[in-house]
């Protein structure tokens, strides 16, 4: 028997008010269905929204260290599950259980980091320019926040935004990706178990067309965190500007790694095929582009095909998968496309290409991991997303050469150079235009408490992860308290 799914809304389950359903399967296995799920609508999220507004009533005025003990609770819940989840998100979303599992840990640390900053919301004390006057800044939540995640990290990203959201004394309605809706549930019951109070937290599942823009859209949310593509980024910010929302946005990349004549080249191959096919190449901050310096161009290229060759595609589940398959069947051919551009405007293409053959991957989403060599900066595979493993390969002559050739891109997300010279890598450090650089790493591996995002058209400015997402889900409120027992007018009294 399939098992049905509900959406949680005021601390009970219950189905969506028409009673429709979408189903989730594996993309490994697509005869395997995981669950039923509620395609849910506008009415849906107006009572999700309403739970919302009530419960920040009273959670707003919970002491923040008293919101982080149930942030701590959550991080020992989800450490105790951490691999029965990490096996459900490899059968629900396809990546290797490996990185689910670095998936559960990245949660549990935003956890263990949420729980610190219910004693650490630090404001300001300034002094007056009036005597007997005192002056101090001080954080306060806002309301509402609209929480819109994607696939890839379905139980990191949601902890990304609800953590720090809730730990500041905010509410939210949750509305996951529909081709992950099982992690999002398991999230949220955990988050309830630790004893998040009733309406805290509302999951409402169904489709961004239905459900996400009827969140970015309402009037009684305030603020959006939404992580997606650069496309639907800008549309959710046109939606939201109605009614002045405030919107965080993460949005798309076109990540390279430069790798200098002078650089570790073993290293630097370890890092390209971590960079470029982990997640099968399916991250905001994967390596879709390879900038090599000519004098080993050849030489590099040559050991990466070779490596790339043997990567093992397979069930996450199974212990001698390395790559797993591709989320969903429209995202197959979105790479399947991209590999025919690639050819059409003059790419060599040195490995892969194919939909992946073999008994045991008949059934699933599976793409070879492809390269191509002698891309040119101008192309569309050197300068699109793609979200699939494919990587393009382009020669510099030069450092300036190589961080011009990883500037070419309206992103600007994460960035990676190798080499063993200390002045080129700080140069590379300043002049490289992207929200993270990484020197002698790849383009992904960020850490839970630093700052997450990009420049450019990767998003708006606001920064998740760390002390730095705390800005976006708190506002600054002024306090003077003046004691002198007059009116003293600022500006004027004292000149």
């Amino acid at each position: 028997m399939i098992t049905k799914f509900q959406n949680l809304i005021n601390g009970k389950w219950v189905d969506s008010l028409s009673g429709k359903t979408f189903e989730n399967r594996n993309p490994a296995n697509w005869n395997e269905v995981i669950g039923l799920f509620p395609s849910s609508s506008v009415e849906d999220v107006n009572l999700a929204v309403i739970s919302a507004r009530a419960a920040f009533e009273k959670w707003r005025l919970v002491p923040a260290p008293a919101r982080g003990d149930i942030m701590r609770k959550i991080g020992d819940l989800l450490s105790k599950r951490k691999e029965e989840i990490a096996r459900e998100m490899t059968r629900e979303m396809g990546k290797v259980l490996t990185e689910t599992r670095g998936d559960v840990q990245e949660g549990i640390d935003t956890a263990y980091y949420a729980a610190t900053e219910g004693r650490r919301l630090f404001g300001n004390t300034v002094p007056s320019e009036l005597p007997n006057k005192f002056a101090m800044a001080i954080r306060v939540p806002i309301g509402v926040a609209g929480i819109i995640t994607p696939w890839n990290f379905p139980l990191a990203i949601p902890t990304w935004k609800m953590f720090p959201a809730i730990l500041s004394g905010n509410t939210c309605v949750f509305k996951p990706a529909v081709d992950t809706p099982k992690t999002a549930a398991t999230l949220v019951e955990v988050m309830m178990e630790a004893g998040l109070p009733d309406g805290v937290v509302n999951l409402v599942h169904g489709k961004g067309s239905d459900v996400g823009n009827a969140i970015v859209t309402h009037t009684d949310v305030d603020l959006i965190s939404f992580t997606g593509s650069t496309g639907v980024g800008k549309q959710l910010s046109k939606d939201a500007s109605d009614t002045l929302k405030r919107v965080s946005l993460e949005l798309g990349g076109k990540n390279a790694q430069v790798v200098m004549d002078d650089a570790d080249l073993d290293l630097a191959l370890e890092g390209v095929l971590w960079g470029a096919f982990g997640t099968t190449g399916q991250r905001c901050t994967a390596t879709s582009r390879l900038i090599l310096h000519e004098k080993i161009y050849d030489k590099f290229l040559e050991m990466l095909v070779e490596r790339t060759s043997k990567l093992r595609l397979g069930d996450g589940l199974l212990s001698n998968a390395e790559v797993g398959p591709i989320i969903n069947e429209s995202q197959r051919k979105n790479t399947q496309n991209y590999v025919k551009i690639g050819i059409k405007e003059g790419a060599k293409l040195v490995c892969g290409g194919n939909i992946a053959t073999g008994e045991e991957l008949k059934n699933g989403w599976f793409h070879e991991p492809t390269i191509f060599s002698e891309v040119k900066p101008n192309m569309r595979i050197a300068t699109e997303e793609i979200f699939g493993p494919v990587l393009s390969v382009l020669k510099c002559n030069s450092l300036e050469d190589g961080i011009t050739l990883l500037n070419k891109t309206i992103y600007g997300l994460s960035s990676s150079l190798y080499t063993k010279n200390i002045n080129d890598a700080f140069k590379a450090i300043r002049d490289i235009q992207a929200g993270i650089t990484y020197i002698n790493v790849p383009t992904i591996g960020a850490e839970a408490h630093m700052p997450f995002g990009g420049v450019k058209q990767t998003g708006n400015g606001h920064r998740e992860g760390g002390w730095t997402v705390y800005d976006f889900f708190t506002e600054w409120k002024a306090i003077y308290i003046d004691y002198s027992g007059k009116l003293q007018r600022a500006q004027i009294d004292n000149y």
